[in-house]
């Protein structure tokens, strides 16, 4: 679920091609909003190295790190047409569920805005979108298996840039945080009418010796 901070349109300047893929896309691939530039600003400030984006939605993201950092990213999404539209603006994107075909200690630093959205079983909608926005019925159903693998393709002075939603419960997924073994700080953090969004920056929990 990812894309662009208020920016819905920040490919308007790529040509014909990526018009038309848009077109097509559009109805299937989530489109840069307010949260996706939350956490292209927290990826700006605490990125570093190789960075992957999971869930790179239409690539947006991922393109700023690359372009305003000089980064080489990697993008993910489940959905295929997401993963081409990203191509389309020039990122290296895999079709792939989270973390799975990633190898160990790979990326120095690993971005996720995650579907969040509470969504009752009764009213699930079942197409690419669906996948894009709800976090099952508690928001959170994407979240605890990207934290519970993702310390795996972390390298060791890695940072995870993970989207939170108050909608999803911010305790509840920094509990999760914790029980994954990683300490967490806000990076930046807004409040919009319905909800509250902020960025954390994890990184593996320092061990104090007795």
């Amino acid at each position: 679920m990812t894309g662009g901070g208020g920016e819905r349109d920040a490919a308007s300047d790529r040509g014909g091609d990526l018009a038309a893929l848009r077109g097509a896309d559009d109805a299937t691939v989530y489109q840069p909003a307010e949260d996706s530039g939350l956490l292209a600003e927290a990826a700006i400030e605490e990125a570093h190295g190789r960075v992957l984006e999971v869930g790179t939605g239409s690539g947006w993201v991922a393109e700023r790190i690359a372009d305003e950092r000089g980064l080489d990213v990697v993008g993910s999404d489940r959905n295929p047409h997401a993963a081409r539209q990203a191509r389309a603006r020039g990122v290296e994107a895999a079709v792939a569920d989270l973390l799975d075909p990633f190898r160990a200690d790979a990326f120095d630093a690993v971005c996720f805005n995650p579907p969040y959205l509470p969504t009752d079983p009764d009213n699930e909608w079942d197409d690419w979108m669906e996948h894009a926005l709800s976090g099952g019925e508690s928001g959170r159903e994407l979240i605890e298996p990207f934290l519970a693998d993702v310390g795996r393709v972390l390298a060791p002075d890695g940072v995870v840039l993970l989207l939170v939603s108050s909608l999803t419960g911010y305790d509840e997924v920094l509990e999760l945080v914790e029980d994954a073994g990683f300490d967490h700080e806000p990076v930046v953090e807004e409040s919009f009418p319905f909800e509250t969004l902020t960025v954390l920056a994890l990184r593996r929990a320092s061990r104090s010796t007795a």
